[in-house]
């Protein structure tokens, strides 16, 4: 299967390219030119295309033209952590318009598009959040990726969350949990149902080989854990001395509702002792080099 994934320096985006390449011809973009990726090479695809810059859509439409994949995967995103996080116009530009813009060029040339949103379209007031509840986030970044979930035929959009190891930045959860020497705050009552993204790219894999022309919206989600003893647990499995002390005072719990998707595609998620394991091996062996 040809692929095209969007983003290939992303925390999910250089995870997808390492999943996949060994079974399919992978083509990763990146917004910058070659020099600018000395330091991560190795976690490039074999076809990378630089200069991608998904803001000068031009770039992508020809790039995709000229491809021809069977399945593109947008890995690109303005998240709240990102400095132009609060520049609407960037955000509408790559959360909301980007997607149409993808789903547009793929209907063209028979592509699928694969598009990832968020858990953030919802507030967190209430949890288990079906694909029937209405999305009512008041911040930027889940409006803006709610404008762009693309659910007609050959698309399908996944509301989920991820954690992981990211390249050029250090944005996320898991980075800033390693770089802390602690004492560090664990929210109790801060539920999440989300994966690592090395699940996440075994599920867009097989939604793509299993069910190629699945078109919708679906909620895709883990077990629900509070991220206190989420970090716990990677603590111990990474044998970290860093005191993590419980908090209950922030609330807030986007956990989703996934019975549908396990049902129309057959999916059962992992528990999080088996991901967990998985990521503490990937993390001693990303640092250990």
């Amino acid at each position: 299967m040809r692929l095209v994934v969007l983003g290939a320096d992303g925390m999910l985006g250089h995870q997808l390219v390492e999943s996949m390449r060994g079974r399919h011809e992978v083509h990763g973009t990146l917004r910058l030119a070659e020099g600018a990726y000395s330091g991560i090479q190795k976690f490039l695809p074999e076809t990378v295309h630089y200069g991608i810059d998904v803001r000068d859509y031009r770039t992508v439409r020809n790039l995709l033209q000229h491809v021809r994949p069977d399945a593109v995967i947008n890995a690109v995103g303005i998240i709240k952590q990102r400095d132009d996080a609060r520049d609407a116009l960037a955000s509408l530009e790559v959360n909301s318009l980007l997607p149409h813009r993808l789903a547009a060029t793929c209907a063209e040339i028979g592509s699928f598009l694969v598009e990832i949103s968020t858990d953030c379209v919802f507030s967190g007031l209430c949890g288990m959040y079906a694909e029937r509840d209405l999305p009512d986030s008041s911040d930027l970044y889940g409006r803006s990726k709610l404008l762009g979930e693309v659910v007609e035929q050959g698309c399908i959009t996944f509301r989920t969350s991820i954690i992981g190891l990211e390249l050029s930045t250090r944005r996320s959860l898991i980075e800033w949990f390693l770089a802390q020497p602690g004492p560090i705050k664990g929210f109790r009552k801060a539920i999440y149902s989300g994966f690592t993204t090395r699940e996440m790219a075994r599920i867009i894999e097989r939604v793509l080989v299993a069910h190629p022309r699945k078109s919708g919206l679906y909620h895709v989600s883990s077990e629900p854990i509070d991220k206190f003893t989420l970090l716990c647990m990677l603590r111990d499995r990474l044998r970290r001395a860093i005191d993590i002390m419980p908090d209950d005072e922030f609330v807030c719990d986007r956990s989703l509702d996934s019975t549908r998707f396990r049902s129309e595609f057959a999916y059962t998620p992992p528990g999080w002792e088996l991901m967990l394991d998985e990521l503490a091996a990937q993390i001693e062996d990303r640092y250990s080099c």
